[in-house]
């Protein structure tokens, strides 16, 4: 019954705050997207175009592309901008899609930001500069330089303070707050209240806000605190079972999609459980399933050894349950 009415007082906020048809397309679910190789290790812009139209066909409402699940740390800007390129050949008009842009230096950053904009993404998204620990006002100047070489895209800010080693202040948020095109905060730090903070800014500027829940193994949790979707790095592996919970969770059906939730959350934990990168054994998982061949991940990230294929069957056959009973 109480999370009943949380859930009630979730969608009252959403209707009070506005959230309309321009707002909508980042509500729902969005994989973040997968680095596609060859057998070579380059970028497979045939597999990139496939594991668009894959996700497509799931349902999603999105893709976050280009992030730490696209190991954008280990790709050169030439390797970003053909990923990119491809993704928006099959999914302009059918897919949100949000293009990570920061690179270790604003030039850099800045170019990517064009390059997204001259190609119609939807937004933008940047962490803070990472490796020097910057002022605050330092890492605004580098989002907003980012911000004006995409002028007409939306910009939304990625909060990852484990990575980044930064994590995002409410005086900042203010401060980045002053620029209209930024839309919204990836947040995945792991307070769910970091979630209601930046939403009550937002509220306070009565403007229009998203803000994405990050942390996948607590998807329902940001939900319930007002999150309005979730970006996650193993929504690829099971988009079907991230969609229905998200639907679970917009209906009212709590039981069920702590159940779900449950359920996803072993899954990860299974699929963190081998010698190899998470990513390689995702990646291993979708090509047993009949997915599209995303290849291997690229170094220094960890391959995967003869031991870790037993734990990939393993997770494919959680999968394949958990699709069968809730989907």
């Amino acid at each position: 019954m109480c999370i009943n009415i949380l859930i009630c007082s979730y969608n009252t906020l959403l209707q009070r705050e506005g959230v309309d048809s321009f707002m909508s397309k980042y509500q729902g679910i969005f994989p973040a997207f997968y680095a596609c190789y060859d057998a070579e290790g380059n970028i497979n812009p045939q597999g990139v175009r496939e594991l668009t139209r894959w996700f497509i066909e799931k349902g999603v409402q999105g893709v976050y592309v280009g992030g730490s699940s696209g190991e954008c740390i280990y790709q050169s800007k030439e390797d970003r901008k053909v990923v990119l390129e491809n993704v928006m050949a099959e999914a302009k008009g059918k897919l949100t899609i949000i293009a990570h842009i920061a690179c270790n230096n604003t030039a850099d950053s800045q170019e990517l930001a064009a390059h997204a904009e001259s190609l119609g993404v939807d937004a933008i998204a940047s962490i803070p500069p990472i490796y020097f620990k910057l002022p605050p006002y330092a890492i605004a100047k580098y989002w907003n330089d980012m911000s004006a070489a995409a002028p007409n895209t939306d910009f939304i800010i990625y909060n990852i303070p484990v990575l980044a080693g930064v994590a995002l202040s409410i005086p900042l948020l203010n401060e980045m707050m002053k620029n209209p095109k930024v839309v919204g905060v990836k947040n995945s730090s792991a307070p769910t209240q970091d979630i209601q903070m930046w939403r009550d800014e937002a509220i306070k500027q009565n403007r229009p806000f998203v803000v994405f829940n990050g942390p996948d193994e607590q998807l329902i949790s940001g939900l319930v605190m007002g999150a309005t979707g979730g970006i996650g790095g193993t929504y690829g592996a099971m988009p079907q079972l991230y969609v229905k919970l998200y639907k679970l969770v917009k209906e009212g059906d709590m039981a069920t999609a702590l159940d779900l939730q449950n359920e996803c959350c072993r899954i990860i934990y299974k699929l963190c459980s081998g010698h190899g990168n998470m990513y390689g054994m995702i990646k291993e998982a979708l090509r047993k399933m009949g997915c599209p061949d995303c290849g291997s991940v690229r170094a220094p990230l960890a391959e995967l050894i003869e031991s870790d294929y037993p734990i990939v069957d393993e997770c494919v056959a959680m999968i394949q349950a958990a699709i069968a009973k809730y989907c």
